[in-house]
């Protein structure tokens, strides 16, 4: 899944260590979301669309490959 989350830390001049500390997780959570490494749970989707006032899918885009494979099995 990619996201915009580097894009939206980075107008808010937020570092990863304070994006952390305001949704509760640690700054290696934010790290590996925001390369890909790790998908958050729902819960924490919607902490951040929360802190971002922003609808979950304008912050996390699913992945075009992986869309087009479940259209081409429905």
């Amino acid at each position: 899944m990619e996201n915009r989350l580097r894009v939206l830390r980075a107008e808010k001049n937020w570092s990863q260590g304070e994006l952390a500390d305001r949704l509760d997780v640690s700054r290696q959570t934010i790290n590996a979301i925001e390369t890909g490494k790790y998908d958050p749970s729902l819960p924490l989707a919607f902490k951040f669309a929360v802190l971002f006032d922003l609808p979950i899918e304008e912050i996390f885009l699913p992945d075009q490959t992986e869309l087009e494979k479940i259209k081409r099995q429905g």
